[in-house]
């Protein structure tokens, strides 16, 4: 079955949950298909979400970094949504509540049956820190593919954002074809066509498109 093409300008806020622990209470049963946006607080997540829905304000910007710590989730279509996962790392919140975060994320990656895909956002002039390498990682565990996208591109000329970009791919490249990496400009446009390829992909895990035959099928 071929893939349909989706409109990822039709999201739409569906529903803030305070933690992880409360996200299967809004959407019970954890169906459906998901793809998460990660990334520290300073990595431009709001901005993506908006220029890859066009959208000015789908997702709220803040100038103070970690504000929000809501997971937000927009519904694509009755199957389909992007969650957008607080920012880590942020630095005006307690030691404990930094670790309390960690873990969940962790859990939310292992256990989440519906993920289908994390977009991990990162700053292309400070890429790879820390917690960005354990998000990745512990995606790949979990057989959840990663798209590593180094957003703000247009803060850096071409050679040394190629540079950049290549230097991330050799040093994600033990990963596999289970991470890519592209670099992004919320501002710019850059890399959005390839983006929305990859998310498109995503979107139509092949459990689904079984089950959307099977009941063609049946009809």
């Amino acid at each position: 079955m071929s893939e349909s093409r989706i409109d990822f300008r039709q999201a739409k806020f569906l529903i803030s949950a305070p933690d992880i622990a409360h996200l299967d209470e809004y959407l019970p049963g954890d169906v459906g298909v998901e793809i998460a946006f990660a990334g520290r607080s300073n990595a431009g997540k709001s901005s993506a979400l908006n220029a890859l829905t066009e959208q000015k304000s789908l997702a709220r910007t803040s100038k103070t970094p970690g504000r929000t710590q809501l997971i937000n989730v927009f519904a694509l279509d009755d199957d389909r949504r992007l969650v957008d996962l607080p920012g880590y790392g942020f630095a005006k919140v307690p030691l404990a509540m930094k670790i309390k975060w960690q873990q969940a994320l962790g859990e939310y990656l292992q256990k989440r049956a519906c993920l289908s895909g994390v977009v991990v956002l990162m700053d292309i002039r400070h890429p790879l820190k820390d917690l960005d390498l354990q998000m990745i990682e512990w995606a790949v565990t979990s057989e959840i593919p990663v798209l590593a996208l180094l957003t703000k591109s247009d803060k850096l000329a071409q050679s040394a954002k190629m540079k950049t970009v290549n230097k991330i791919r050799k040093e994600l490249a033990d990963f596999g074809d289970w991470v890519k990496v592209e670099p992004f400009s919320a501002l710019k446009g850059t890399g959005k066509p390839q983006v929305l390829k990859i998310l498109n992909q995503w979107c139509h895990p092949q459990w689904l498109l079984d089950g959307q035959s099977d009941e063609q099928d049946a009809e």
